[in-house]
């Protein structure tokens, strides 16, 4: 037996076991190092391998692909700087609950410390970052490797999907030759000890809750009939109908996030408030419309209007988390309860008894009506393109089953303030693990491999810049993809915050004007590009855009300034109108009691 049959030997077992445990995608970066586990993946007749030069946008690229797929998808690299590339991906990854399988491969230990070329301590590189480190094995083609070689397969992808799930990293050191036997007999043989499609099964159940302690949740919040449910990112089947029927058991309105995917759907939006995020800086509405008790569902949502409102509140709030994890920036949870959420939504709805009294709620429906219809009419603001017109546009727009991937910063914001209830299947996806804006490209490009519909990507310009060589990714694997490039010449949330008043240093800290033309990259790539001035150019472009295939970019141009000056202005107006037509008076929910 020489080298070649027993590197070729123990990296066929380890990718023929990922397959048979159902990791069928990976994201490839070429290398030397990782030669062997390459040529493999790629001989193998049911492993999907994407080819993508720079690892950074590979490792978002594979996120978005594991984001949309909902499984477990394989990143492969070579040793080095390559794998500390992978690094930004894969802590979004873990905040975001992404299942990730990282490959790195590594100089054999002889070759460590020593000053050998491309070597770098990979032990533990991802540090927290990671459910599962591994130091692999070097290879070897005895039974007893080819058996461990595939239940740390198996164990990799069962870690990986666990909840609540994330990344793993395996590390593996192989020594010269690095090329294997391609038609070796018996490549992808399975073990005979099992029937088994894989070689070891790793089942994850879900946590449950028992009837006796929904009765005590119950009895705990019967008597509140002032209750909200909060929902922030959320993306399990059957959600919506199970948290729309609890709501309306208890007559409690639910703030929906738009990453929520309560906003969209044949479901009843009848209990869904999705205007929030304007009335809630009413400092009147919050103080006079506090809750009894809150039950919050997801991560955290975005409005931080919405937050800073929690905080200030001093009910109970019971936070129902499936996959045990601790996403409570608020600090103000008086219970944890881990339980997968449809069970408890389910099994609290049979327990509770009908709430009669709709005053409450009908005060929240009445709030986000008017707040609504001001926000969708609100022409008389601006003669120019209005930033937050892009989502406003895009529900007529888009088509049904269409998925929304949507940039941070600003486009983010404006998507939860200018989205609303719809009756389309829209997916909205977005990073809002780290809330990061690299990686964002990719991380949409990779999510599109998933999808037979189109994909949409609303992205500011900075974001856009952050991720160019993402775009390779379309034109080398023949992508669908429409991006709506946000272009304020800048960081445009900057003008936002508190730091926007020190004029002397904000544009070169925080504004950071580019002044770049993007049609050059975008044809670089080979897409199409077109930048509009009127919303009927934008309609046009669209429309075709959408019935098009390959990479297409429409670019609006926006004035920071202005767009900070709009936004203000229809806050206020918004808050005037709350304050003149419903709290007029000291019209009070309270004052009923």
């Amino acid at each position: 037996m020489n080298a070649n049959d027993a590197i070729t030997a123990y990296v066929a077992s380890f990718v023929d076991e990922l397959v048979s445990v159902g990791v069928s995608d990976v994201v490839i970066s070429p290398g030397s190092r990782s030669t062997p586990m390459a040529l493999l993946m790629a001989a193998h007749p049911q492993m999907n391998e994407y080819i993508n030069i720079d690892e950074r946008s590979a490792a978002f690229f594979a996120l978005g692909m594991a984001k949309a797929k909902r499984k477990p998808v394989a990143i492969l690299c070579t040793s080095g700087t390559a794998a500390a590339n992978y690094y930004p991906a894969i802590v979004e990854a873990h905040i975001s609950r992404v299942p990730l399988i990282v490959l790195t491969a590594d100089r054999p230990h002889e070759l460590r410390d020593v000053g050998a070329p491309q070597a770098i301590d990979q032990i533990h590189l991802f540090g927290g970052y990671v459910k599962w480190f591994a130091e692999m094995a070097l290879p070897e083609k005895s039974e007893t490797m080819l058996n461990y070689v595939r239940t740390v397969a198996g164990r990799a992808a069962g870690k990986a999907i666990a909840a609540p799930s994330g990344p793993v990293h395996l590390n593996f050191p192989f020594r010269e030759p690095l090329v294997p036997n391609l038609e070796g007999e018996n490549l992808w043989r399975k073990n005979e000890r099992t029937t088994n499609k894989s070689f070891v099964n790793v089942t994850a159940g879900k946590p449950t809750i028992d009837e006796e302690t929904i009765e005590e949740i119950y009895s705990s919040i019967a008597t509140a009939k002032k209750g909200i449910i909060i929902c922030g990112e959320h993306n399990h089947v059957g959600f919506s109908d199970a948290v729309i029927q609890l709501a309306e058991k208890l007559q409690f309105p639910i703030i929906a996030d738009p990453l929520s995917q309560l906003r969209s759907g044949a479901h009843s939006k009848e209990v869904v408030i999705d205007s929030y995020d304007a009335f809630l800086r009413n400092q009147e509405f919050c103080s006079s419309y506090q809750p009894d008790v809150i039950i919050r569902f997801g991560a955290m949502p975005i409005s931080k209007a919405l937050l800073l409102y929690v905080k200030n509140l001093s009910c109970p709030q019971i936070v129902v988390d499936g996959d045990g994890g601790w996403r409570e920036p608020t600090l103000t949870a008086s219970e944890m309860i881990y339980c997968d959420e449809i069970d408890f939504c389910t099994k609290l709805t049979k327990t509770a008894n009908q709430n009669t009294e709709k005053k409450w709620i009908q005060a929240w429906q009445g709030v986000n009506n008017l707040s609504k219809d001001y926000l969708m009419h609100k022409e008389e603001i601006s003669e120019n393109l209005f930033e937050g017109d892009v989502f406003n546009s895009l529900l007529s727009l888009l088509p049904n089953k269409a998925t929304l991937f949507v940039g941070n910063s600003m486009p983010i914001r404006d998507l939860d303030t200018f989205f609303f209830n719809n009756d389309k299947d829209i997916t909205v996806l977005a990073n809002r693990g780290a809330n990061g804006i690299d990686g964002i490209v990719s991380t949409a490009l990779g999510a599109s491999t998933a999808l037979d519909h189109p994909l949409v990507l609303v992205i500011g310009d900075l974001s856009f810049y952050h991720d160019l060589n993402g775009l390779l990714a379309a034109k080398l694997h023949k992508l669908n993809i429409t991006i709506i490039l946000i272009n304020n010449d800048g960081g445009g949330i900057f003008s936002f915050l508190p730091q926007a008043k020190e004029e002397k240093h904000f544009e070169s800290l925080f504004g950071t004007p580019l002044g770049l033309n993007y049609e050059y990259a975008v044809r670089m790539y080979g897409g199409s590009y077109s930048q509009v001035e009127s919303w009927m150019e934008f309609n046009e472009k669209m429309t075709e855009s959408l019935s098009e295939t390959g990479l297409s970019v429409v670019e609006i141009v926006t004035n920071r300034e202005e767009n900070v000056v709009l936004h203000k202005k229809m806050w206020n107006r918004v808050s005037q109108e709350i304050t003149n037509k419903l709290l007029e008076g000291k019209q009070n929910v309270h004052s009923d009691d």
